[in-house]
């Protein structure tokens, strides 16, 4: 019976034995038919590495402001007898704005004018008998003195009559109208204000690093969202004497032509100012770049070989230092040489030896001075 019963045991070992063995061998072989599995290759875009030039740049924010920008206020306290604009128009340097009372004055101008023709005929009685000796040195100079006198009050009622009379002290742009007829303006009241536009001013600071770099004569580019469509062109004209403490920027001054006073001094605009001679980068769109914590990086299509000696076209994936972007590109610095494929979209479903198929009938945005469509 135990005889049996070890017989039996042996023969259940040997079965379970050899399904444990034909199952090793089964599994032997599907692990090596899946190493030499090569996934079917993803679909990308690519782009030839070349050398363009770049021009140097820094963007920033700016303010416009008036070369000439000036509240127009009333110089001696007055009633306004006549308003001589509108608000909004464009005016001219010297032209009348407002008229404040002068009766009063014109009345003392009239007196004081009677007593200077007075004085004048005193004053040739008193020179023509002083010559014929009939009277004094002392008589003769106090003729001329009342005659002067009487000269300077005139001189100084007209002048005070002209300081009621405001006008526009240059050319330019007003603004709301502040006063109204009849109502009294004590001096220094403002009555409207007065820009020049056309040139105008953007100031902006860049940092302290750059400030070598931006120069008098430099060119900028200003743009607005407010100003569609439209790109304005000035040069760099003033660099302030020191630099910001708490900012550590200095204030940058450019001049540019406003036709149509389209900027208006106030108004917030992008700034691309140039800060170096121009140079050559290999330039790549921004998508094929991976952004990453360790490294930026790119990948280059390059023929591989298969497990089994068979060539194909696979990626590389290099690390790059990347420098400025201007619209849709990036300049890379160092890590690709100008020939190399680069892949330009799909990076991210990459890794290092992948199999690609490039498809370039659709390409990603390649353009350093994009205008979209829709804004």
């Amino acid at each position: 019976m135990v005889k049996r019963m070890l017989l039996m045991l042996a023969a259940v070992l040997v079965v379970l034995g050899g399904l444990a063995f034909t199952k090793y061998r089964q599994v032997q072989t599907a692990v090596a038919a899946n190493s030499n599995f090569q996934p079917p290759p993803e679909a990308v875009t690519s782009i030839v590495a070349r050398e363009t030039p770049w021009s140097s740049t820094i963007s920033v924010i700016g303010t416009m402001e008036a070369v000439h920008g000036v509240t127009v206020s009333a110089d001696l306290p007055g009633t306004v007898a006549k308003i001589n604009f509108e608000s909004g128009k464009a005016v001219q340097a010297g032209d009348i704005l407002v008229e404040l009372d002068t009766r009063q004055e014109h009345a003392q101008l009239a007196s004081l004018q009677a007593q200077h023709e007075l004085s004048n005929l005193n004053y040739d009685r008193a020179k023509n008998l002083a010559n014929a000796g009939v009277v004094s040195r002392q008589d003769y100079d106090r003729a001329n003195a009342d005659q002067r006198q009487t000269e300077a009050n005139v001189a100084e009622v007209k002048a005070t009559i002209d300081r009621k009379i405001i006008r526009a002290p240059f050319s330019g742009i007003l603004g709301i109208r502040k006063v109204n007829l009849g109502q009294y303006l004590a001096a220094g009241a403002p009555v409207v204000s007065l820009q020049s536009l056309d040139p105008i001013y953007a100031d902006f600071g860049v940092p302290q690093e750059a400030a070598l770099r931006v120069q008098v004569g430099r060119q900028v580019v200003i743009t607005s969202e407010d100003v569609p469509g439209r790109v304005f062109h000035g040069k760099v004209t003033a660099l302030d004497s020191l630099i910001d403490q708490t900012t550590r920027n200095i204030q940058v001054q450019a001049t540019l032509p406003n036709p149509g006073a389209k900027l208006r001094p106030g108004m917030f605009v992008q700034v691309a100012a140039t800060s170096g001679e121009p140079q050559s980068f290999i330039t790549l769109p921004a998508s094929a770049i991976s952004y990453a914590p360790y490294g930026d990086s790119v990948f280059i299509i390059t023929d591989m070989k298969d497990p089994k000696g068979q060539t194909y076209r696979g990626v590389r994936q290099q690390f790059v230092k990347v420098g400025s972007s201007r619209g849709d590109q990036v300049a890379v610095l160092s890590g690709v040489k100008p020939g190399e494929e680069v892949v330009t979209s799909g990076v991210f479903k990459l890794r290092n030896g992948a199999a690609v198929q490039v498809n370039n009938k659709v390409q990603p945005d390649n353009n350093p001075a994009p205008k979209p469509t829709d804004s």
